[in-house]
């Protein structure tokens, strides 16, 4: 397994790592486990997919919204820990929020799991949650937390 080549293959860039918006890290290791904080879809400092899943948001757009989000896990895994730690992503919370009648949030939550499984193989295999919240920050339509089981020597 090779994310950085993986990536090139896919003709995709890390983006920026955005700073946390308060009091906590952006990563946070206890043990052999990394822990990402929640992601946003923000690219290089602007904030996209702001709105409601079947209201102002599509659930294709949702689904980009959630890949963005896994590519900001990547690029801070790869960033604060490095992918050559990484022995695998154990598991994803995939939050959103939506209109009341949209119900797609296994397709939206594919966006993530099939980014995470395309460039870390089967390092990449993991569990999920997906949750319907009322209220994002910013108006975010998607956010993504992350955990990863990584190498301490």
């Amino acid at each position: 397994m090779n994310p950085k080549e993986n990536l090139a293959k896919l003709n995709i860039e890390l983006p920026e790592t955005s700073t946390p918006g308060g009091s906590y890290v952006s990563v946070n290791v206890r043990s052999s486990i990394a822990y990402i904080a929640i992601q946003f879809p923000i690219l290089n400092g602007e904030y996209l997919y702001q709105g409601r899943l079947g209201n102002e948001i599509t659930t294709e757009e949702g689904y980009n919204a959630m890949r963005l989000c896994a590519l900001n896990v990547l690029a801070q895994i790869e960033k604060k820990i490095g992918f050559d730690k990484i022995v695998g992503l154990n598991h994803i919370d995939a939050y959103f929020q939506s209109g009341t009648n949209w119900d797609s949030s296994p397709i939206i939550a594919n966006g993530a799991s099939d980014l995470f499984l395309k460039v870390l193989e089967d390092k990449g295999k993991h569990s999920r949650a997906i949750f319907g919240v009322e209220k994002l920050p910013r108006n975010f339509s998607v956010g993504l937390t992350a955990s990863f089981t990584i190498e301490t020597e």
